[in-house]
């Protein structure tokens, strides 16, 4: 009787502690740790990019923080749509500047969205001298482009003594054929907003062709809502240690791609002084100045940029302008000194 009881006892505390270990080795199994997918660099579409983790979609983002004191008559209220109020012939502003890029190979070609925004901050003490303002939002596959962009009508002159256009930014639908050293775009700019007219439309049309150092653009565009026009012929060259452009513009009458005289002719060139030096004078002339008969103006200036170190620069612009329209006569000087952080 006594061996049956120790038997028993004996059998039923192995088999207790047979499922108490079962017990608690299921209590500490762990599951396995998920596959981190880390941020890979994207060489597709250049420097910068980096693929979204999980998609096929690269990134870049960039822009960059300036500092920036101006100069010249009543520059404090050249703020248009700053608020100010004040008459002070010197004005300090900062801006940050971010872009967001996101491109990916498609079969109709590369997709591309992006989005660009800055934040500028004047001293004043007015409502509205601190504004967030939406730079671009377009979307872009292949050649054709539709959103919140820069026309072709923005690109200048190096330096900063040239003037080559009135308004340069719309809501667009364009198209841009790249055949190699060989472009040619149309574009559809809503003008809402840009005069005081309605359900007016402008269209631009440019071709463009790069023949070894020398790039020439022909651009042309048709405001309806006054119905004139204006051309615009601009070529660059690479010379010597540098780059020297040229640039003329006819208008019929002023419009919303330009408005400030019935002609005008504008030249630069871009010395490389050094690897971190680059100097360029600049000149323009204007006919018919305000579209007045006999009236001119023109401008000289000269614009230094100096890179201080990697991501960092500075450009100073000095410019002098002589204006004269019948008995009205100006003279005046302005520029600007400039410090920006590139990232």
């Amino acid at each position: 009787m006594r061996m049956n009881f120790s038997t028993v006892l004996l059998g039923s505390t192995v088999a207790l502690a047979a499922v108490s270990g079962a017990q608690a080795a299921d209590a500490i199994v762990a599951a396995e740790p998920e596959p981190m997918d880390y941020v890979r660099v994207c060489d597709a579409f250049g420097i910068g990019y980096f693929y979204i983790p999980g998609t096929e979609t690269c990134l870049k983002i960039n822009g960059y923080a300036r500092f920036q004191v101006s100069f010249g008559p009543d520059e404090v209220n050249k703020r248009q749509g700053w608020g100010a109020q004040g008459t002070s012939d010197w004005d300090a502003f900062s801006r940050a500047y971010i872009a967001f890029s996101a491109k990916s190979d498609t079969e109709l070609g590369t997709l591309t969205g992006f989005f660009a925004s800055e934040f500028n901050a004047d001293n004043d003490s007015d409502v509205g001298d601190s504004l967030i303002n939406l730079d671009e939002a377009y979307i872009q596959l292949g050649g054709f482009k539709a959103g919140f962009f820069y026309s072709w009508w923005d690109k200048g002159l190096n330096g900063e003594t040239d003037s080559l256009a009135n308004i340069t930014e719309f809501n667009s639908i364009a198209y841009l054929y790249e055949g190699g050293a060989f472009q040619a775009g149309v574009a559809i700019n809503e003008l809402e907003g840009a005069t005081t007219k309605a359900n007016g439309i402008g269209v631009q049309g440019i071709a463009s062709a790069t023949v070894g150092g020398v790039s020439i653009d022909l651009l042309g565009g048709y405001d309806t809502e006054v119905e004139e026009g204006a051309i615009r012929a601009l070529v660059s060259a690479e010379l010597g240690p540098g780059v020297f452009q040229i640039a003329g513009v006819w208008a019929s009458d002023p419009n919303v791609y330009f408005a400030a005289s019935e002609w005008t002719v504008a030249t630069s060139y871009r010395y490389n002084a050094t690897e971190k030096l680059a100097i360029t004078p600049g000149l323009q002339y204007w006919g018919d100045y305000g579209f007045v008969s006999d009236a001119d103006q023109w401008r000289g200036g000269l614009a230094v940029d100096y890179k201080i170190t990697s991501g960092l620069a500075s450009r100073v612009s000095v410019q002098y302008t002589s204006r004269d329209i019948g008995a009205d006569t100006e003279d005046f000087v302005s520029g600007f000194v400039r410090l920006q952080r590139d990232f």
